[in-house]
């Protein structure tokens, strides 16, 4: 069967041996299967020089130890490493081997020995598919394992990984400061792309899931095949130019990231913000070639903390082919080659095709003079974990020997054999790891097995002197509550295209002050259109969700951003309508006085003394009342006002009508008596006149006096809910008082306009009646009209139509009774005589 062969190993004896998974080749060369041979094993190739530095970090921690002897005195540790070729079942192979796996040539068995292990704990393995793999099958012996580099969320579960442990932060913690950041920077619409492996898939949906929490939205999540398929690639890269999501987060290892680049330098895709995972966010790989600088340039990744490991330089460089021989360390070859691009030797059936071109390597070789990953410690972050996995193993091992008699952890307080270490027992120890480093960190494992959660955030700035990733801020997952776990320099921040300003990633624009958010029908939350609030209603925050209605005394500005009060609206002396109205009134009294002068000037000419000279003058008083009372129903309302404006409007149209009605009963009467025996004018004098108008307009100050009285008129706001100003008017108080009031203005109306309209035949020269059917036709036409008018017009515009009633009645009864005199007397003086009016009556 497969895999027959024992693997490759560098191991050194020592009384308790480390066993280290580490992938130090990227990729398999499946071999080929025909189904009639034994099929060969399976060729690893491009050899990783980052994981072969952390597997010599992990020689160089042992070797630390051994050599000052203070931590394990009288302990000697050793190591057996495995490449487990970044694949599952490679690193199963390698655990297995671990585990003292016999491997024959048809069956592989397990011996005695394997429950208890040729190694009593494992360093491994880099990737959480691998380490997924690798934990089920130690779990199921107790054998513990600590993993430098696997993330995945699921690793945390110990119903199912019960011996998993790990330096290595778990993804929960990841995903928590991608989120932060997502937050911090209110992306609202952001892409995922996953490897597709178990730490690409876990990450980017325990991401996609908990940054909805927030109400940020995935623009697009997609798988990155592991054959890299030109046409899925390609497809990847297209939707994610057509999502319209600036700021795309890859949650991947660097293989996998790098085939998206490489697809997106094919297609030109820029201007994209790019989230690394902490898989890649390091990767020199990506880093230095200068291809990727312009789409790459301002990525921010996380990045687990790193120390300077003193010494650790020096050992690294110390190798070379001739100090070691190659059984020793079969990893030692192909890291030579890569390095200086030679070959050490002939190896045909081991190298792919065209390597053997290379040339031969001379050995004079040297690694100082070189500069790549393997020699460069600022990307010592992976390998920290490393050396802290092997000083965590090593104080538990410390702790289980300095168990005291009868005072174990185990039943019957039993301690463990330190000449047979079991690993069950070493797992134990592991768990309750707790020191503080010589860095000045503390290391130590949760219940789930996971470490403290410390991230850097890192800024590529890439093509400028220096370090390539600035550090500017970190996660700090331990951060109790009301500590902020994310801190971040922002001005330190270059972004993508070398700009200084945070790049935007929304569906939809920021709703401005003054709009609110309404939601797409069949799009995602984060999709909407920023709608204008209603007049009357405001909102004062970005991106708001509804607008607030003002309250009733207040109105929207025109941005729709604050309330103001509203204006307040009434008929105004400066407003165009008042002044035209005050000028029609003015107009009207100053008619009437020119009426009284003209009148007292010819006093005692034949047509004024004709027509009752002492009622022409309380008529033309009452007119001017008229007249003037109508400026009472302009300006701002007031109690005072307010009453003022109906009761003298009422009373004094009273007294108004109140003479002519008078006028009216005296042309009648006039004519009664000049019938042959008639006496009725003694019932109707002059002091009967005065008592008829007194007694008529009382009725109407009474009526006033118990409207004011019960329910008098008061000023009002009206303040309507989709209308910018207040009204101001005044409230009736007492509808049925108003009502008394016209309806009383009405009857008399009615009667002198009944009146008039019999008398309209009587002779010119004795009355007037046929002038007083037409100021009453008039008078009753206007106010008939008003009532509805009144009713149906708003605001101020009720109240100037109450004006207009008043002013166009009053002119009405100036011009109709008095005109005809007035014309009489000053244009035809000759018809202003007693005989031309006595000769009309004869002729009639």
């Amino acid at each position: 069967m497969p895999g027959s062969i024992s693997l490759p190993v560098l191991q050194r004896t020592g009384d308790i041996t480390l066993g280290g998974l580490f992938p130090l080749h990227e990729t398999v060369v499946e071999p080929y299967h025909s189904f009639t041979t034994m099929p060969s094993n399976l060729r690893c190739t491009s050899f990783s020089l980052r994981i072969f530095r952390m597997a010599q970090t992990m020689i160089f921690a042992i070797e630390e130890i051994n050599r000052e002897g203070k931590l394990l005195p009288n302990v000697t540790l050793g190591y057996k490493i495995y490449d487990s070729c970044s694949t599952p079942y490679q690193a199963l192979k390698a655990a297995m081997e671990l585990m003292g796996t016999k491997q024959g040539s048809e069956v592989e068995t397990v011996d005695d020995h394997m429950c208890h292990g040729t190694v009593p704990v494992v360093i491994g393995d880099a990737g959480s598919t691998q380490s997924l793999v690798v934990a089920r099958f130690l779990g199921a012996f107790h054998v513990p394992q600590v993993s430098y580099f696997s993330s995945c969320a699921c690793l945390s579960d110990k119903k199912e990984y019960p011996a998993f442990l790990r330096t290595m932060p778990s993804d929960l913690f990841q995903v928590d400061a991608l989120v932060q950041l997502v937050k911090h920077f209110q992306w609202t619409w952001v892409g995922v792309i996953a490897g597709d492996d178990v730490y690409g898939r876990s990450g980017a949906t325990l991401f996609a899931n908990e940054v909805k929490k927030f109400g940020v939205c995935v623009a697009l999540h997609e798988i990155i095949p592991k054959n890299y398929a030109r046409e899925a690639m390609a497809a990847i890269v297209s939707r994610i130019r057509s999502s319209g999501a600036w700021v795309i987060l890859v949650f991947a290892v660097e293989q996998d990231a790098g085939a998206l680049f490489d697809e997106a330098l094919r297609q030109g895709l820029t201007g994209i913000q790019w989230l690394a995972s902490e898989a890649w966010s390091t990767a020199s790989v990506l880093s230095s070639p200068p291809k990727y600088h312009h789409i790459l340039q301002g990525t921010i990744g996380l990045a687990v903390h790193g120390v300077y490991i003193p010494g650790l330089q020096d050992f690294l460089l110390r190798l070379h082919p001739s100090n070691t021989d190659a059984s020793e360390n079969p990893f030692l070859i192909p890291f030579w080659e890569k390095v200086f691009g030679c070959r050490l030797g002939v190896r045909t059936e081991d190298l792919m095709e065209n390597e053997n071109d290379k040339p031969l390597c001379s050995g004079s070789e040297d690694l100082k003079s070189m500069k790549n990953i393997y020699s460069d410690l600022s990307k010592r972050r992976i390998s920290y974990n490393v050396y802290k996995a092997v000083y965590a193993i090593a104080h538990a091992i410390k702790s289980m020997m300095s168990c005291k008699k009868d005072a174990g952890p185990f039943p019957l307080k039993a301690c463990p054999d330190a000449s047979n270490i079991q690993p069950w027992q070493l797992l134990h120890y592991l768990k309750e790891v707790d020191y503080i480093n010589q860095f000045g960190e503390e290391t130590k494992f949760d219940q789930n097995g996971d470490p403290v959660a410390i991230y850097d955030l890192l800024n590529w700035k890439l093509g400028f002197d220096g370090n390539q990733f600035v550090t500017i801020g970190m996660f700090d997952g331990t951060a109790t509550a009301g500590q902020k776990k994310l801190q971040l320099q922002e001005d330190n921040i270059l972004w993508n295209g070398n700009k200084t300003t945070v790049p935007e990633s929304v569906c939809s624009s920021p709703c401005l002050q003054g709009t609110r958010k309404a939601i797409r029908p069949n799009f995602p939350i984060c999709c909407h259109d920023c709608v204008v609030c209603r007049a009357g209603e405001i909102s004062n925050q970005t991106n708001s969700i509804e607008c607030v209605r003002c309250l009733p005394q207040f109105w929207s500005n025109v941005e729709r951003t604050a309330c103001f009060p509203k204006e307040v609206d009434f008929l105004s002396f400066s407003d165009t309508m008042g002044i035209t109205l005050i000028t029609i009134a003015l107009l009207g009294s100053l008619c009437t006085c020119w009426v009284i002068v003209i009148f007292s000037c010819h006093i005692s000419s034949p047509i004024v003394r004709a027509n009752n000279s002492e009622l022409s003058f309380l008529l033309l008083f009452s007119l001017t009342l008229c007249f003037l009372c109508s400026l009472t129903f302009i300006g701002r309302p007031s109690d005072w006002s307010c009453m003022l404006r109906q009761t003298a409007f009422g009373i004094t149209f009273v007294l108004c009508i109140s003479c002519v009605l008078g006028k009216t009963i005296v042309v009648l009467m006039a004519f009664r008596a000049t019938l042959p025996g008639s006496n009725v004018m003694k019932w109707f004098g002059p002091v009967q006149q005065r008592a008829f108008i007194t007694l008529s307009t009382l009725v109407q100050v009474i009526i006033c006096t118990i409207w004011l009285t019960v329910a008098p008129p008061t000023p009002q706001k009206l303040m309507p809910r989709e209308s910018a100003i207040v009204i101001l008017l005044c409230d009736e108080g007492s509808a049925l008082g108003f009502a008394l009031v016209l309806s009383y203005i009405g009857l008399l109306a009615c009667l002198c306009l009944f009146l008039a309209f019999l008398a309209r035949k009587l002779p010119d020269n004795f009355n007037e009646a046929k002038y007083i059917t037409f100021s009453m036709l008039i008078f009753c036409a206007v106010w008939v009209a008003f009532i509805p008018a009144y009713i149906s017009s708003p605001g101020k515009y009720a109240v100037a139509v109450e004006i207009f009633a008043i002013l166009a009645s009053s002119y009405g009864l100036l011009a109709c009774i008095f005109a005809p005199k007035c014309y009489i007397i000053l244009l035809k003086p000759e018809k202003n005589s007693r005989k031309h009016l006595m000769s009309k009556t004869s002729v009639q």
